[in-house]
């Protein structure tokens, strides 16, 4: 019997990649898309820094998180990110989550990876 593989990622902007910020906004919201569409859903997806930004009112992604949260995806935003940028009170998708946390999922993840 095949397991599912438990697959990490984290995410640490809300663009993919560097230069221009308009394609990277694009790339990230069809990033997101795509893995709503995968076989394979990641187990969890952690959101750092401006990642945040991706979990909140506004957010372009947020019907796509939604599905992934549906699917099982856990679903995860830094809580000092949040705080940082003043969103606590916009986070629209998954639960608020601490460094620790992060770090042992990412320590019992079979693959981690990171998109920003």
């Amino acid at each position: 019997m095949n397991e599912k593989k438990k697959i990490a990622i984290l995410v640490t902007a809300d663009t993919f990649g560097s230069g221009s910020e308009e394609l990277g906004q694009n790339l990230m919201k069809s990033y997101i898309y795509s893995l709503t569409e995968a076989e394979e859903k990641p187990s969890v997806i952690m959101f750092l820094n401006r990642g945040v930004y991706l979990t909140t009112t506004g957010s372009p992604v947020l019907e796509s998180l939604k599905q992934l949260e549906q699917a099982g995806t856990e679903i995860l935003s830094c809580g000092a990110c949040l705080n940082f940028y003043k969103l606590e009170e916009a986070l629209e998708v998954g639960e608020v989550t601490n460094m620790y946390y992060n770090v042992e999922l990412m320590h019992s993840a079979e693959c981690t990876i990171t998109v920003g």
